[in-house]
């Protein structure tokens, strides 16, 4: 079996699974997320387990309509109801897969669910994560069970020394170039080169996995992953996927998945895919000049991301002669270590931790003809 199968299979109380199979499996942690309480709730009598449930106040924070405070209210009416011990409400919320990650609550070996689409962010931590369905995120509060169909796996190895200029949104773009879409599978990566690729760069690569569409995107639990969970989860025992294929693992592409080379084979330093996809991601459409650019914490707004946005030059693409919307995680350390400070005086405007301008909800709009 593959890393995600062995997950499915533990999950299912299965010895083996293959593709194409259906199987019914225990969820261990579910996540909701502010928009449902505020859009399609029914306070339900029963939930199957508090312990195995977090709701994160993170889309409409703070609410910018009616709808949005009134789902506030019910979202507090209902944790307090089931005495659930994991409510991250407003003070304490924040991008939910950087809460998910600061509190380990996406943990090897195990299955998270939620309602957002780039909940394959956990996959980075050895874990089957899937943005669902509002209805079956509620269906599975309820019941603690969800079902999935075994889908074909897709391996990448990373080969290599990662030059430092490469970053996880490089190494995706030139994936996502090559390759194409993933309609329909998983993704695992694996590969000597993957030691050197860090927690937030592996998360960034996982979160990207729904742009794909891939159903999971998956990481080993090795070393500097461990270190993680062990710095942020509780002493909770768990059991990561091993990450070794197993005799019998079939994978798309070949016995042991597809190379990816952190430089291209021949080609000196700065010429490959990678670098030429990350050139191409600060260019605006028909080369309009940026106006706006979000710095988020959902794909690749981490630490290291705001430190390189705060060492950026002015007049480079990113750096202090754009607009910047700021959405902070972890906010206290960015002031700490000063990030803010810089980007603040570039002419930024540094907002509270939400989803709302990434999905277009609320903090800001863009005029006609501007691009962000």
């Amino acid at each position: 079996m593959t890393m995600i199968e062995k997950i499915l299979a533990r999950a299912a109380g299965r010895d083996h699974v293959q593709v194409g199979e259906l199987v019914v499996c225990e969820v261990d942690m579910t996540v909701l997320i502010d928009l449902q309480s505020a859009t399609m709730w029914a306070s339900p009598t029963r939930i199957a387990d508090a312990d195995r449930l977090a709701v994160i106040m993170d889309h409409a924070v703070p609410a910018p309509t009616i709808a949005d405070a009134d789902g506030g209210v019910r979202a507090r009416a209902f944790v307090q109801q089931h005495a659930s011990k994991r409510f991250f409400d407003v003070g304490r919320h924040g991008i939910c897969h950087q809460v998910i990650a600061e509190n380990g609550l996406a943990r090897p070996g195990e299955i998270l669910t939620c309602s957002d689409s780039h909940t394959c962010a956990g996959g980075a931590y050895n874990n089957a994560a899937r943005g669902l369905g509002p209805a079956e995120v509620y269906s599975i509060m309820c019941t603690g069970k969800t079902w999935f169909q075994i889908a074909p796996t897709v391996r990448y190895e990373l080969l290599g020394e990662r030059p430092a200029v490469i970053t996880g949104r490089d190494i995706f773009l030139h994936i996502a170039g090559t390759y194409g879409d993933a309609t329909n599978h998983n993704l695992e990566f694996g590969g000597d080169g993957l030691a050197a690729v860090p927690m937030s760069d592996r998360r960034t690569i996982a979160t990207q996995g729904a742009e794909i569409s891939a159903d999971f995107t998956t990481f080993p639990a090795d070393e500097r992953c461990r270190e993680f969970i062990g710095a942020h989860s509780d002493d909770r025992a768990y059991e990561p996927a091993d990450p070794d294929p197993d005799p019998d693992a079939r994978y798309r592409g070949g016995p042991r998945g597809r190379p990816v080379h952190a430089r291209a084979p021949g080609r000196p330093p700065g010429r490959g895919g990678a670098q030429r996809a990350a050139g191409l991601a600060d260019r605006a459409p028909a080369g309009r000049p940026v106006l706006h650019r979000l710095v988020r914490q959902r794909a690749a707004g981490g630490r290291a991301h705001r430190r390189r946005v705060a060492r950026r030059p002015p007049g480079r693409p990113g750096g202090p002669a754009d607009r910047h919307a700021r959405v902070p995680g972890v906010y206290t350390e960015a002031i700490r270590r000063g990030y803010l400070e810089a980007i603040a005086e570039s002419g930024a405007i540094v907002t509270n931790s939400t989803c709302g301008a990434c999905f277009g909800y609320h903090m800001g709009l863009l005029g006609p003809a501007r691009s962000a």
